[in-house]
């Protein structure tokens, strides 16, 4: 089963895709922000694209695990996004991911403006991998 992941930012939607089987994940783009319709339809078209099963929208918990400001816009675009598509759509604690993706990107020499994928790409492929290993992987 073939999961994508989104880290939605206030300028930036980072996504990740799992393997077909459901196992690892990768940063596949960044999606500049424009409207939330724009935005849904554009992740509804990677959905098909990539013949995904699922998606994994991280939200953004507080450091004392509450929902404060950011984790409501994230639950209102959640639900936005899952009245467009056919999949599940499911939400995930991201806290820290993004400084851990900022970490991955300083130790391999990437910085947020030198090619291959972004910080908010590495950050959803972060959310996904937790998500992939704490289930087992997707099964079909």
């Amino acid at each position: 089963m073939r999961v994508l992941a989104l880290d939605l930012g206030e300028r930036r939607i980072g996504v990740a895709l799992s393997d077909p089987s459901g196992t690892l994940a990768r940063p596949l783009t960044t999606l500049e922000h424009t409207t939330q319709a724009e935005d849904v339809a554009a992740i509804v078209a990677l959905v098909a694209e990539h013949q995904v099963e699922m998606v994994l929208v991280g939200i953004p918990f507080t450091l004392r695990g509450e929902v404060g400001p950011q984790a409501r816009r994230v639950e209102r675009f959640t639900q936005a996004l899952a009245a467009a598509l056919p999949v599940p759509v499911q939400m995930w604690d991201e806290r820290y991911t993004t400084l851990a993706a900022e970490e991955i990107m300083r130790q391999s020499g990437k910085g947020r403006r030198r090619g291959g994928p972004g910080v908010d790409a590495v950050a959803a492929a972060i959310i996904l991998q937790e998500f992939l290993d704490s289930t087992g992987g997707v099964k079909e």
